[in-house]
């Protein structure tokens, strides 16, 4: 019997499969085949998780391009690039002068000197009205004068003052309220300057103005309240005591109020003068 050398022998022990004279490793085969599966399901997923990446990655993108938003529509690429957009507007650019404007006018310039206090000088303008209420203090107006003759009005050195520092007027009010009564003064200059040195210079006082339902008070002798004090050009007095010519001493209150509410009243007069006359300034543009 003669055999081909090199060729498949068959036998009855190889169930017809090509092989050599031993039984085939079924166990073997069976794990090359489960490590062929293995590999190609993980390449599958592998190819599958870096596809996801990629979106992912690209989405990013999208959202930090946009602003955090997505633009499907591609708006933001339909916005003009920064060199494209218009250097010019229709709004006007606002525009300030160089020129500061000046500050407003001082009142008490317009009291210190007759050269800018111009205003009418009246016994009414600086007393108006019938009384003066102070706070809850309501004072009758009695009798008022005015005078060119400054001296006329005092008592004692004071007129021999006024008279040397160039007084052009002095006007007078009374006012009473419970049994006391104050007259006030007001002595005009023409400066400031004079008008502080009458106050340094000041000796006796105002001589009170009875009348208008007011009787005679603080005359021989009798100790009343004196005061003095300048604003502007303008010096002020007050002379003030009961009405029935009974002295005034330190504790009768109701005496100084109704003199400090007077002093009060005219500094607030003399101010407001220059403040309207500043206003009127500003106004014409002086």
């Amino acid at each position: 019997m003669s055999s081909w050398q090199g060729g498949p022998s068959w036998g009855p022990g190889n169930n017809g499969t090509p092989g050599g004279s031993g039984t085939p490793d079924w166990a073997a085969l069976a794990e090359q085949s489960a490590a062929r599966a293995r590999r190609k399901r993980w390449l599958m997923i592998g190819g599958g998780v870096l596809a996801t990446a990629v979106v992912g990655a690209i989405v990013a993108t999208a959202v930090v391009t946009t602003g955090g938003k997505s633009d499907p529509a591609g708006r933001a690429s339909k916005l003009p690039a920064p060199a494209d957009l218009p250097e010019d507007t229709s709004a006007p650019a606002p525009s300030f002068s160089p020129v500061a404007p000046p500050p407003p006018p001082d009142p008490k310039e317009y009291i210190s000197s007759a050269d800018k206090d111009k205003a009418p000088i009246t016994v009414d303008g600086f007393f108006p009205g019938e009384k003066l209420a102070m706070g809850e203090r309501v004072h009758l107006k009695g009798a008022t004068d005015r005078t060119t003759e400054c001296a006329t009005g005092t008592q004692g050195a004071l007129g021999a003052v006024l008279t040397k520092n160039g007084c052009e007027q002095l006007i007078r009010a009374t006012y009473r309220k419970d049994g006391v009564a104050v007259t006030v003064g007001i002595a005009v200059f023409d400066t400031e300057a004079r008008a502080r040195k009458t106050v340094d210079q000041a000796s006796g006082g105002l001589a009170s103005l009875s009348g208008a339902g007011v009787s005679t008070f603080c005359r021989g002798g009798t100790v009343c309240r004196r005061t003095t004090n300048s604003y502007g050009r303008y010096a002020y007095f007050t002379v003030g005591g009961f009405t029935d010519g009974t002295r005034v001493t330190a504790q009768d209150k109701n005496v100084f109020a109704v003199g400090d509410d007077l002093t009060d009243f005219v500094f607030r007069q003399i101010r407001h003068r220059g403040q309207i006359q500043a206003s009127e300034a500003a106004e014409a543009g002086s």
